[in-house]
């Protein structure tokens, strides 16, 4: 099954950043709408960010001003920096690939779906 691979995930001070990045093969970053998601413990699934085919880039409001979502088309591969990073944006991070249309939204967090996903990364912020 293919899976793609998230890595830069780590912990860090409150304010500090973190820069994640999700590597998808090639007709996957070229053919699908890809975002961020996040979990953390005991709370939904929640989306982050994503970017259309487009390019049109979507933010939740708690990560507005903060988290910038790009692709690197040369290495496809998506990525997230996260700056002033606050403990409340600890969680397990995980990036994921959708088809065109409706499902293409950070407002839809269900994992169903996703065509393809990674493991996840974790990401925790200390005082």
């Amino acid at each position: 099954q293919v899976k793609l691979m998230e890595s830069g995930g780590g912990s860090v001070q409150a304010g500090g950043s973190l820069r994640l990045s999700c590597a998808a093969p090639k007709y996957i970053y070229d053919n699908y709408c890809m975002g961020w998601f996040r979990q953390a413990p005991g709370k939904e699934r929640e989306g982050v960010a994503n970017i259309d085919h487009d390019g049109i880039k979507t933010y939740a409001d708690s990560v507005k001003s903060r988290f910038t979502i790009s692709r690197d088309n040369a290495r496809n591969t998506l990525e997230l920096q996260m700056s002033s990073l606050k403990p409340e944006d600890t969680a397990m991070y995980f990036c994921a690939a959708r088809s065109r249309g409706w499902a293409c939204s950070i407002r839809q967090p269900d994992a169903r779906l996703d065509n393809y996903s990674g493991q996840g990364t974790q990401v925790t912020v200390s005082l």
